[in-house]
């Protein structure tokens, strides 16, 4: 069952980091957001592959909003 990414804060995705199917390490950044004019990366929590990416580019999340799915 994949996990869930999810925002830890509320902001507008600023950069996609990671793409569907790559690899990523616990760290790696898989999405950055924009708050505050602070650019915030958005963590893997673990190493996996992320499954999907639940937003794009420009989009507003709040906290805790699932952005993306690792497996």
């Amino acid at each position: 069952m994949p996990e869930e990414i999810k925002a830890h804060i509320t902001g507008v995705v600023f950069e996609i980091a990671a793409t569907p199917g790559a690899r990523v390490a616990a760290g790696d950044p898989v999405i950055v957001l924009e708050s505050m004019k602070m650019e915030i990366p958005v963590e893997a929590p673990r190493d996996g592959a992320v499954k999907e990416i639940l937003v794009r580019e420009g989009q507003t999340v709040q906290e805790g909003d699932v952005v993306a799915l690792l497996e």
